[in-house]
């Protein structure tokens, strides 16, 4: 019989507020100068050209989906995008559950796996994150926009909560 899943959340690639203010600015950009040059117009329908397909990669990207938690008994599942592998964490190594910022800088790059300095990080958008930390020191940070309820089922999951 097939387990059901304590907590399912998906974190989309072009939802994070800070890079949909920059394709925004720059969108905007596009179309100031089309409206300034609209004397010479191939030069000027370039920039509605560029605009609109800003726009139009934007919202495009906020439908499409980056990865997927999945936490279920005894183990916390990452799926990414189509070329990307499962990560599944076993949560009988996990030693420390913790939520907390992301990171202290304003804007940050999404991410899938990203293994450095002794960190797995799992990015999509916001602010907030559960870290995880297993027996060997190895820190799992998965970016979430609904922290609590991440920490609350990774409890569970485990069997503390």
């Amino acid at each position: 019989m097939e387990q059901k899943p304590i907590f399912i959340e998906n974190q989309y690639m072009g939802r994070d507020r800070s890079w949909v203010s920059v394709r925004l600015v720059l969108a905007l950009f596009c179309f100031i100068a089309y409206y300034i040059n609209i004397d010479r117009e191939s030069e000027s329908q370039l920039f509605l050209l560029v605009g609109c397909a800003i726009l139009f990669v934007s919202i495009v990207m906020m439908y499409m989906l980056q990865y997927r938690i999945t936490v279920e008994e005894g183990s916390v599942k990452l799926s990414g995008l189509w070329t990307t592998r499962l990560v599944k964490i076993d949560l009988n190594s996990i030693v420390k559950v913790e939520a907390k910022p992301y990171s202290r800088f304003f804007i940050n790059n999404p991410v899938y796996n990203l293994h450095t300095k002794g960190r797995i990080r799992f990015y999509a958008g916001g602010r907030d994150a559960v870290w995880l930390t297993d027996r060997d020191g190895l820190v799992y940070v998965i970016g979430t926009q609904r922290p609590v309820e991440l920490k609350q089922a990774v409890k569970k999951a485990k069997g503390e909560a």
